[in-house]
């Protein structure tokens, strides 16, 4: 990797892939981004290019900002470029001068000037030039002059990336070290140079190294001593005022290197940070002190040897495609009849309130949990208590839809039972759902009964009905236009449980909170949309799945209860978001065209007036999020047309007999609710009544 630091010094780049940005930290968040850049790069042959600045724009701009911390410095920001394999990173110089030029110099003397890049990767709120002019939309409009094409990092990347270093940031100010470099993909470091220092440790048989900084702003952590290395030396890290030495004493970072000999006085060094051992302390004497820094370094010692160890890992299988033939598929050599599988990413405290009633009312079933990149303590959660479990790390989180595609490559059984982590289940609750699917062969799909969690959930005698969840209540609908609803819930009118509903009937969709699916068909017919990410994924699938002739069920015999907007409330933003966009998917690429010519200008207006409801409730970014939701849509168009042919040929291999339409509402939920004032599914006029 070449390094640029003058914009003089600069080489002619040849198709050059450029992103623009800070990248604090260089973690997961960034990489990904990265990895596109590099993907981007080779795929044209052409370099990556990163450009970043020196000094942080914040530290120019706004230098009063005493509280503005960088997780790295430039250095250790190159190391990690380096590291994961980027061409080129310019560090560019940043100053009042270069902020006040405007977006049009900005564009032209510096982006166009010195990179001719064929490529811009950049995120979808990047502002750039004197007061914050330009935006994606000024730059694109350089596109076909310049010669090189915008590639937007959508808004949920950025808003990830946003969340994750805020997260970083708070986890190190509280000493989680673990869960920082969770986050970070790799260990939190600093660089310093050794300087001369008391020397006192020398003289009780731990001698340290005292570190200064070389960056002011670089973050600084708590107080107390912490499990370190310096390159491949184990360390114990000292961050205090020495209270036992000095009362007054000032703050100092000191390492000691276990086991180490030599003299590193006037080195820089680099200090990977590891884990939290314990605060400071006052002790008595240098007896005390001496045995104290004895036990950290014992303690130090065993936990960097159990990190060490290798993790948990699922037998390796090759991904399956929608057509591979069941015999040559590479699967676990346990094959099992029931298979629940329970995606989990960061919910900890659901799988301690929840996770017993699945283990004990699911007996004959394997349990599956697939941990999607969790920062917190999940994983050594479920190691410790739930050892008879089948965990399956997945690095990070790909979502709800790909998250369950790629754990449920891992998993082989004849029936899939995809579990909501914050769900608990009755006595009995599998039984009657497998019983209905093996008597039926069309039957694909299949739910329980979703009620809403409450403290008595599971009670014999409640004292009051239980309301119906939100998410699948007693079986999907869908009306005409394409909005779903439920029986036994419209738009956010829950009705109570009172028995109404307990008929096993035939519906449109199955909720992805307790979703059972014939294993074969999930992968015949390539599982959830990946490109979903979450919400509306398993209408796709069951819809797919209807073209083909298969049916979908609620079972009411079984029973659930769902905490529901447990892991995403309701109509949080970036809910919304994936709700309206993943609903025009759907209907692109299932509906026939003669309906979508007059659908898709009638779903703009109906999602429109669902705008205009947010307003009247002061919601205003439910409303942004349902305008991104339609550019988004139209900017992944031909994507989602390629796919749209695809899924007509998968649905023609597998067809096992005519279009199966129940669960369809003839007329609009939309009028109905408001306009009519239905706000039960029994008030509804269905073809079946009739």
């Amino acid at each position: 990797m070449r390094v640029f630091t003058d914009l003089s010094t600069l080489p002619a780049f040849q198709n050059a892939v450029i992103t623009i940005g800070s990248f604090d930290g260089v973690h997961q968040g960034h990489r990904r981004i990265l990895e596109q850049v590099k993907n981007l790069a080779s795929q044209i042959g052409g370099e990556s290019v990163i450009i970043t600045f020196d000094p942080h724009p914040r530290t120019v701009l706004n230098p009063a900002d005493k509280g503005f911390k960088l997780l790295t410095t430039t250095t250790e920001k190159i190391a990690l470029l380096r590291d994961i394999g980027i061409d080129h990173v310019v560090v560019a110089p940043f100053s009042e001068a270069f902020a006040r030029q405007s977006a049009a110099e900005y564009v032209e003397s510096f982006l166009i000037r010195y990179f001719q890049p064929k490529f811009i990767v950049i995120g979808y709120d990047h502002r750039f030039g004197s007061g914050r002019e330009g935006d994606i939309s000024y730059l694109k409009k350089y596109e076909s002059a310049a010669g090189f094409q915008v590639i937007e990092i959508s808004a949920q990347e950025v808003d990830e990336i946003t969340i994750s270093s805020s997260k970083i940031r708070k986890a190190l100010e509280s000493a989680d070290v673990v869960l920082a470099n969770r986050l970070l993909g790799h260990p939190f470091s600093f660089n310093g140079r050794v300087v001369e220092g008391s020397r006192i440790g020398r003289t009780i048989g731990f001698p340290t190294a005292n570190l200064e900084l070389e960056d002011p702003h670089k973050i600084h952590l708590p107080e107390g001593i912490y499990a370190a290395r310096v390159e491949t030396n184990p360390a114990a890290l000292y961050i205090g005022s020495r209270p036992t030495l000095s009362p007054n004493g000032k703050r100092v970072i000191e390492v000691h290197l276990i086991d180490f000999e030599g003299d590193l006085y006037g080195a820089n060094i680099t200090v990977d940070v590891l884990d939290y051992i314990r605060p400071d302390k006052k002790l008595e004497n240098l007896d005390t002190l001496r045995e104290q820094i004895s036990a950290d370094k014992t303690e130090i010692l065993h936990r960097l040897q159990a990190m060490e160890r290798p993790a948990m890992q699922s037998h390796p299988v090759s991904p399956m495609t929608y057509d591979a033939p069941q015999e040559d598929k590479q699967l676990p050599l346990v094959h099992h009849v029931v298979a629940i599988v329970i995606l989990n990413y960061n919910t900890r405290r659901h799988l301690e309130q929840y996770l017993p009633s699945v283990v004990a009312y699911s007996q004959g079933a394997a349990i599956v949990v697939a941990d999607n990149g969790s920062p917190d303590d999940s994983i050594s959660f479920l190691q410790k208590h739930y050892p008879q479990i089948t965990l399956l790390d997945l690095q990070q989180n790909w979502g709800f839809a790909e998250g369950y595609n790629r754990a449920l490559q891992q998993v082989s059984a004849d029936y899939y039972v995809i579990l909501n982590s914050d769900v608990q289940v009755a006595p009995g609750w599998l039984e009657p759902v497998l019983k209905a699917l093996k008597e039926d062969s069309a039957l694909a799909v299949a739910q329980p009964k979703i009620l809403a969690w409450r403290p008595d959930a599971g009670a014999l005698h409640p004292t009051e009905p239980y309301q119906f969840e939100y998410a699948g209540a007693a079986g999907g609908w869908i009306d005409r236009l394409g909005y779903p609803f439920c029986r036994g819930r419209i738009f956010s009118q829950r009705e109570l449980d009172y028995g109404q509903y307990d008929d096993p009937q035939e519906c449109f969709w199955a909720a992805g909170a307790a979703f059972f699916i014939r294993a074969d068909l999930y992968h015949q017919f390539g599982g959830f949309d990946g490109d979903y990410f979450a919400h509306n994924e398993e209408i796709d699938l069951c819809w797919r799945l209807k073209r083909a002739g298969y049916r979908v069920a609620c079972i009411p015999d079984s029973v659930v209860w769902h905490l529901g907007g447990g892991t995403l409330e309701y109509e949080n933003p970036r809910k919304v978001f994936l709700n309206f966009r993943n609903s025009l998917y759907s209907l692109l690429k299932n509906e026939p065209w003669s309906k979508l010519l007059w659908l898709l200008p009638a779903r703009l207006l109906l999602d429109g007036l669902a705008g205009a409801r947010f307003a009247a409730k002061k919601q205003y970014q439910a409303i942004w999020a349902i305008v991104r939701a339609h550019f988004s849509f139209y900017q992944n168009l031909s994507e989602v047309l390629i796919k749209r042919k695809h899924v007509a040929l998968t649905i023609e291999k597998h067809r096992i007999g005519p279009e199966t339409r129940q669960g369809i509402y003839p007329g609009s939920i939309i009028l109905a609710h408001y306009l009519r004032r239905v706000k039960k599914f029994v008030q509804l006029s269905l073809p079946s009544d009739k």
